[in-house]
């Protein structure tokens, strides 16, 4: 708690000393334009001058007051409070963009909590708009997943993630298949990930021999990968690609 106090009582500081500076740089940006009013400009220049005080203001505590904030959205998300939780994840990535777990949290937020909260919500009768509000959070877990990839170009987790996104919200087994197979060229990668890939991979129109050749190379490597999913997907193949009886898995292996 007293580095959550510390980190305020800097905030607050930061914001009296600011102040003189706001002011300086409102008459500069008057002057450049004739000296009319814009509300609209004054408004984005306030915004700016905010953005820059607050990244250096927090130089030293950027990641307290992430931490700060990511349980302050966990709390709006009991709340259901989607703009809010929303709001606070981008300040949370802002500050710290090379923590893969605040990217993958703010996605399963907006593509699974809000867009099941979306989709279910009494208030709007009309199911086309529920099914818009849907797949707007959607397209915002996405964005935090790419966002969250070009940040932390070497993590797995959130290959696999925007990977699952692809495949649960989606349907879209060819993509899914892809970000699986990023991730599983990636130092640290999960065992299962090249396996994933594959199972994704099999539900692709027209491309089922790819599919058959990754499984049975995976089926070759012994015990350990022959899996019910794994060999369900493989008979499927067989029987799809018209395989010969003599060159298929055993039929214990049904």
């Amino acid at each position: 708690m007293s580095r959550v106090l510390f980190a305020f009582a800097t905030l607050l500081a930061f914001g009296v000393m600011k102040l003189p500076a706001e002011h300086a740089l409102s008459l500069q940006h008057r002057s450049a334009s004739g000296g009319q009013s814009d509300d609209i400009a004054n408004l984005d220049l306030r915004e700016k001058i905010g953005q820059l005080g607050f990244v250096a203001a927090l130089s030293g505590f950027r990641a307290m007051l992430a931490d700060f904030l990511f349980i302050q959205a966990h709390a709006a998300w009991e709340r259901t409070e989607w703009g809010r939780v929303l709001f606070l994840f981008r300040q949370v990535t802002t500050l710290q963009p090379h923590v893969p777990l605040f990217w993958d949290m703010a996605a399963w937020h907006m593509a699974w909590n809000a867009s099941a909260a979306a989709m279910n919500d009494p208030s709007q009768p009309r199911l086309v708009l529920r099914v818009k509000a849907q797949r707007e959070y959607f397209a915002l877990g996405k964005d935090f997943l790419e966002r969250g990839v070009k940040n932390n170009p070497d993590k797995p987790p959130l290959y696999e993630a925007l990977a699952r996104l692809y495949r649960d919200k989606y349907n879209d087994h060819a993509r899914a298949s892809e970000y699986f197979a990023k991730a599983s060229a990636l130092p640290g990668a999960a065992s299962y990930d090249k396996r994933f890939s594959a199972y994704e991979l099999s539900y692709c129109e027209g491309r089922e021999r790819e599919a058959y050749e990754c499984l049975h190379g995976l089926y070759n490597k012994g015990e350990k990968e022959r899996l019910p999913t794994l060999i369900k997907r493989l008979k499927f193949l067989e029987e799809k690609l018209n395989v010969p009886p003599e060159q298929r898995i055993p039929d214990k292996e049904r």
